[in-house]
C-alpha cells in the first residue's frame, strides 16, 4: 500500500500517547499500606483478571483510533500492484499514448477498446495521484504538449484512434529530450500500449542510449507501463495487395482487378466463412470465401467498371469483429503508367541481364521498357517518365549525382551494383570498399522476408534467395539497412539507404555469370527489380496507395476527403484511413502492413528494455471499468469511529445489582 501524503506517517509515534498518559497517571498517586483496607484489596483480587483485560482493551482501542486517523489523513491507495507501487505527487508526469490500430481491439461482450479503456484508466489513476504538470506525447506526432489535467485525455481529439503505427522508441526519445530541456523535479513516465513488437522495435539500437540517458538524470525518472497484451485469436484483417485497371473487350469497357489477403491473428487452422464486400463508385458486390487456416489470398477478382470510367476509388470490407480498424481497406485505381527503366552498366553481360529483367512485364496489361544509357548522356533522359534506375558503374558524382538524387527525391527507385574498380566515392550513405578474394562461392545466410524487395509472396511462400550462389562480391559500408547477408563473414549482400522519398538499394554482387547466379536462377533478380520498378512507377501515377503516417513533403491540410471511416481534422488526414484528393491525385491511406498481425512482446523482453530503471508494469484488459487505483481513507475513518465506540463501551461502569427486598 502507498500513500499520497506519506509525510503524515511520521506522526505514527503519537499512537503511544495513551500509554504515556497512563504512565503519567500512575505516577500521580503514591501507594500507602493501610491495614484497614487490605481486606478490600483481597476481595478485589477475585475480579482482577477481568479488570486488567478491560484496561488493556481500552488502551489498545485508543491507540488503534489514533493510528486509523493518521492513516486516513495520509490518503492510502489500493488497487493491486499499482496501489502498492504508485509514488506520491510528481512534479511532472509524461503520458505516452499508443494510438495505433491494434489499440482499437475491443474485449469480449460489451466494453470499450484498449485505447478507450487505457485513457479512462490513466485519467482516473493520474487524477488521483496528482501532479504539478501534465505532458502528453501521443504516437501521431511524437511531440510533447501540455495538458490542463489528466481528465483532458478523455476529451482531446488528439487522443483518438489512428491508422498509423506507433514508434515507442521515438516517443521515449521525445520524453528524454523534454526532461533534458526542462529539467523538471520528480518525473514519472506513464506508457499505455498493447506491446506489439513492430511498435516497440525491441532490436532498435535506440533502446540502449535511452536507458543510459534516463539513468543519468539526477532527479530520477520512474516508469509505469499500463499494458494491454491480450490478443483476439478470432480477429480477421483484410488488405488489398494489388489493384489495376484492365481494358475489357472493345470500346471503353474496363474492369478493375483486385487482389487481397485475409489474415487471422490466431495460428490455429480454423475453417470459417468470410463474406467480402466490394464497393466502387457507390456500387456494391459481395463474394463469400472459405478461410481455412490463418491466411487466405484472393488473386485478381474482377469487378466491371462503368463504361468510360478511367479512374476512381473503392473499398473492401469484411464483417465487424474484435478490431474494427482492420475490417476495411481503401484503394484507388487508374490506367497504369508505363514502367521505364534506365540501365547504366560498364559490364555488358551484367547490363544485358538487368535490361531483360526490367523490360519483361509481369502482366500483359503493363507496358515495361528498359534502355541502356551511357553516363555522359544522362542529361538527355526524360526523368519524369522513368521509374527505375539500374546502376552498375562507379557511384555517381557531380552533375550525374545531382540528377540521380533529384530522381530519388521525386519518388523514383535506384539500384546500385558494384563496378570492377570501386573507387572511394560515397552516395546516399553507401560506399563500395573492395572486391574480396574468395576461393569458394557462398550462399545467402539471412534475408528480410517480411518486407521490402525480398518479402515473401502473397501466399506466404519465401523467395528462393537461399539458393543463390555468390562467387564474387564487393565490400559495402555506410549507414544502410541490411536486407540480406552472406554466410561467410556476414558481409552485406543487399541493403537499403535511408531516403526521405523514393528508394535506393545496394547489391554487393552483379548478375554477371562469373559473379553470381542472379541471372541464371533469375527468379530473385526478376522479383527484386520488378518490385523496385513498381514502387518507382507509383510516383508517376495519379493514384497512390500510402501507409498512414507522417508524409514528407505533403501538406494534408490541402487535401479534400472523399471517403473515410474516421473523424479527423485536416492536419491529421495522413494518419487516418480513407481516400483523399490532392490536386489531380487520388490518395488511398490505410494502416501499415505491420498492423495486420503483429506478435506481442514476451514479459522478459519488456523487462529487458527497462533493465536498471525504476519500472513498474500493470496489465489491464480492454473494457475494464474498475479503477486501477482507489483511495481507501474512508475505511480507516470507519475503523477509527468503530475503535472509539468500542472504547467508550468498555469504559462504561458495570451495572450494580440490587438484592431483592433491599431499599436505597
Amino acid at each position: 500500500m502507498n500513500f499520497l501524503h506519506p509525510m503524515i506517517l511520521m506522526a505514527l509515534p503519537l499512537v503511544a500517547l495513551p500509554v504515556i498518559i497512563h504512565l503519567i497517571n500512575q505516577r500521580r498517586y503514591q501507594t500507602v499500606q493501610w491495614g484497614a483496607m487490605m481486606f478490600l484489596l483481597a476481595a478485589n483480587r477475585m475480579s482482577r483478571g477481568y479488570a486488567r483485560l478491560r484496561q488493556w482493551l481500552i488502551m489498545a482501542f485508543r491507540m488503534a483510533a489514533i493510528a486509523a486517523l493518521l492513516f486516513a489523513l495520509s490518503r492510502p491507495l489500493a488497487g493491486g500492484w499499482l496501489g502498492f507501487t504508485a509514488g506520491g505527487r510528481a512534479d511532472t508526469t509524461l503520458i505516452l499514448l499508443d494510438r495505433s490500430p491494434s489499440m482499437q481491439q475491443v474485449g469480449n461482450g460489451s466494453g470499450g477498446s484498449k485505447l478507450e479503456t487505457g485513457k479512462w484508466q490513466l485519467a482516473q489513476a493520474l487524477g488521483t495521484l496528482g501532479s504539478n504538470r501534465w505532458v502528453l506525447i501521443e504516437s501521431g506526432t511524437n511531440k510533447p504538449r501540455t495538458l490542463e489535467s489528466a481528465e483532458a485525455l478523455l476529451t482531446m481529439p488528439d487522443t483518438g484512434p489512428l491508422s498509423a503505427a506507433a514508434d515507442i522508441p521515438g516517443m521515449l526519445e521525445a520524453a528524454r529530450d523534454y526532461v533534458r530541456a526542462n529539467k523538471p523535479g520528480r518525473t514519472e513516465i506513464w506508457i499505455c500500449s498493447d506491446l506489439r513488437r513492430d511498435d516497440w522495435e525491441v532490436d532498435d539500437g535506440r533502446w540502449r542510449s535511452l536507458r543510459e540517458a534516463f539513468l543519468g538524470f539526477p532527479q530520477g525518472v520512474r516508469f509505469h507501463l499500463l499494458a494491454y497484451p491480450r490478443t483476439a485469436p478470432s480477429n480477421v484483417s483484410v488488405r488489398v495487395t494489388g489493384v489495376r485497371r484492365q481494358p475489357a473487350g472493345d470500346g471503353d469497357g474496363a474492369d478493375v482487378l483486385v487482389s487481397l489477403s485475409l489474415a487471422r491473428e490466431g495460428s490455429e487452422n480454423v475453417r470459417s466463412t468470410v463474406p467480402i464486400q466490394f464497393e466502387i463508385g457507390g456500387a456494391r458486390s459481395e463474394l463469400t470465401v472459405e478461410m481455412n487456416g490463418p491466411r487466405f489470398t484472393l488473386k485478381d477478382h474482377r469487378i466491371p467498371l462503368e463504361r468510360g470510367r478511367r479512374r476512381g476509388w473503392g473499398k473492401v470490407s469484411i464483417p465487424a469483429d474484435a478490431n474494427l480498424a482492420d475490417n476495411d481497406f481503401y484503394f484507388a485505381f487508374d490506367q497504369p503508367a508505363p514502367r521505364r527503366a534506365i540501365v547504366v552498366a560498364e559490364d555488358a553481360q551484367a547490363g544485358q541481364a538487368l535490361r531483360l529483367a526490367a523490360s519483361i512485364a509481369p502482366d500483359p496489361a503493363l507496358k515495361c521498357s528498359a534502355e541502356v544509357v551511357p553516363v555522359d548522356q544522362l542529361t538527355a533522359v526524360e526523368w519524369e517518365t522513368v521509374s527505375l534506375l539500374l546502376w552498375q558503374s562507379p557511384l555517381p558524382e557531380g552533375e550525374a549525382a545531382d540528377l540521380v538524387r533529384s530522381f530519388v527525391d521525386r519518388g523514383g527507385r535506384v539500384f546500385f551494383f558494384p563496378p570492377r574498380v570501386p573507387g572511394g566515392a560515397e552516395f546516399l550513405g553507401g560506399r563500395w570498399t573492395a572486391w574480396g578474394d574468395q576461393p569458394q562461392e557462398t550462399t545467402v545466410e539471412t534475408w528480410r522476408g517480411d518486407q521490402d524487395l525480398l518479402a515473401n509472396t502473397l501466399n506466404g511462400a519465401a523467395l528462393p534467395v537461399g539458393q543463390l550462389q555468390v562467387r564474387k562480391w564487393c565490400g559495402l559500408s555506410g549507414d544502410l539497412t541490411p536486407l540480406a547477408t552472406l554466410r561467410k563473414g556476414g558481409d552485406l549482400l543487399l541493403a537499403r539507404a535511408t531516403t526521405n522519398a523514393g528508394g535506393a538499394y545496394f547489391c554487393a554482387t552483379t548478375p554477371a555469370a562469373g559473379d553470381s547466379s542472379l541471372a541464371t536462377d533469375g527468379v530473385t533478380l526478376y522479383v527484386m527489380i520488378q518490385r523496385a520498378q513498381a514502387g518507382g512507377a507509383e510516383a508517376l501515377e495519379t493514384t497512390r496507395q500510402l501507409a498512414a503516417g507522417p508524409m514528407t513533403g505533403n501538406d494534408s491540410t490541402a487535401w479534400s476527403k472523399l471517403s473515410g471511416g474516421d473523424e479527423a481534422v485536416s492536419t491529421e488526414y495522413s494518419f487516418h484511413r480513407g481516400v483523399y484528393a490532392s490536386g489531380d491525385r487520388l490518395l488511398a491511406i490505410n494502416r501499415p502492413v505491420t498492423e495486420d498481425v503483429s506478435p506481442v512482446l514476451a514479459d522478459e523482453q519488456v523487462a529487458g528494455l527497462f533493465r536498471g530503471l525504476d519500472f513498474v508494469r500493470v496489465d489491464d484488459r480492454e473494457g475494464n471499468v474498475d479503477s486501477l487505483i482507489q483511495e481507501v481513507w474512508r475505511l480507516f475513518l470507519i475503523a477509527m469511529m468503530t475503535a472509539l465506540l468500542v472504547e467508550a463501551a468498555l469504559c462504561m461502569p458495570r451495572p450494580v445489582r440490587v438484592a431483592a427486598g433491599t431499599t436505597t
